[in-house]
Formats: C-alpha cells, sequence, structure tokens
C-alpha cells in the first residue's frame, strides 16, 4: 500500500513537531511548523485553534515525562520528586523554557502537577499563600536548573587578577561533568530543609 503524501495530522504530531523546531530554533511559526510536517497551515488549525495551543501541548509533552510519586509519599519527598523529574524533562528541552514562560499555563497535565505540590505543601501545614510562594520558588529553580544544564562545561574564564576564594572555587568545579547536576542536588535540598524548617515552626506556633 502506497504511503499517503503527507503525515497523518494529530495534536501529539503537532506537539513532536513544533518541539523538533524549538529545539533547533528556540522558536516556531505556524508555516514553518506546517513546511516541516509537510501539511498547509489550514491543516494544522483543524486541530489546534492557535500558536498558544501549540505551546501548551508542548508543555503537557514536557510535563507528561515527569514520574509522579505514589499517594502516600512523604511530602518532602513528594517535593524531592516531582522537582528531580521536573529538571530532567526541561534539561532536555532548555529552549523551549523562556517560550513557556511567555504563556499561562493551560495544560491540564501540567496543573496536576502543579495540584500535587499544593497537597504536598498543604500536608507539611503550609496555608495557601504559603503554598503558592513555595511554588514558585521551587518553579524558578527548577528551570533555572534546568537551563543551567544546558550551559557550556565552563561556565566562567576567570581573569588573570581573579584571586582567593574566588579563583579556588572556579578551580574546583573545572572539568566536573556533572557540576549542573550535583549543583541542582545542592540547592533543592537546601530549599527542602528551608520548608521543613518552615513547616515545623508553624507547626510549633499553633
Amino acid at each position: 500500500m502506497a504511503r499517503p503524501s503527507t503525515p497523518k495530522l494529530s495534536v501529539s504530531a503537532i506537539a513532536a513537531a513544533a518541539l523538533e523546531l524549538v529545539d533547533a530554533h528556540g522558536e516556531f511559526t505556524i508555516p514553518a511548523l506546517a513546511r516541516a510536517m509537510g501539511v498547509s497551515p489550514s491543516s494544522l488549525y483543524n486541530h489546534v485553534a492557535s500558536k498558544s495551543d501549540i505551546i501548551e501541548l508542548m508543555r503537557g509533552e514536557a510535563m507528561g515525562k515527569i514520574e509522579l510519586p505514589e499517594p502516600g509519599t512523604d511530602w518532602v519527598d513528594t517535593l524531592r520528586r516531582i522537582a528531580t523529574g521536573y529538571m530532567r524533562s526541561y534539561a532536555r528541552h532548555p529552549k523551549l523554557i523562556p517560550l513557556l514562560t511567555a504563556y499561562t499555563v493551560r495544560d491540564a497535565a501540567t496543573l496536576r502537577v502543579y495540584e500535587l505540590l499544593a497537597d504536598a505543601l498543604s500536608a507539611g501545614g503550609f496555608g495557601p499563600e504559603q503554598s503558592l510562594a513555595a511554588i514558585t520558588v521551587l518553579d524558578s529553580f527548577v528551570l533555572g536548573s534546568a537551563l543551567d544544564a544546558a550551559a557550556p562545561a565552563q561556565v566562567w574564564e576567570a581573569g588573570d587578577d581573579a584571586a582567593g576564594p574566588w579563583r579556588e572555587a572556579l578551580a574546583a568545579g573545572l572539568g566536573s561533568g556533572d557540576r549542573a547536576q550535583r549543583t541542582f542536588e545542592y540547592g533543592l535540598e537546601i530549599l527542602l530543609a528551608g520548608f521543613a524548617l518552615q513547616a515545623a515552626s508553624t507547626a510549633a506556633a499553633t
């Protein structure tokens, strides 16, 4: 049987093709996406209403790779596991991050992850305002860490006049291929320790 002259369109195929363009160029347009898929722009609009819809599809594609904790997992470990999976997923697509942060989150799978974070923080005794602040801080840290994972192996180049603790710190990090991952884990544990301390302080005050 002859293969069709154009690929069969679906929302998942559109998301995958758009993600390839973003990985390569950091952006996409509807005409460029249509050309990449061998279809007309009007064909895409039979499946999506706008560019923002495609961005949400890509967001869902990235967040859908996260392995969510089992029910009953300790609240701090829930935060740890989600943050770790979140960072690993977005580290695969660092050029997607600036695009996503320019649009309101609407993807259901992504919102489900945030719901789980809010549930975990609530279990730790955080109130609504505290939970939103903690989620925002964690979100910012994870996205920044994912961008850092795509940085060059040598992030800083010290000048000849660099001396003291700064030069020593740079020397300690030279040639360390897992610097970004170790830094993420270090920072995450600091955040989690801070959240646990806040939870304990809140519990002691009630």
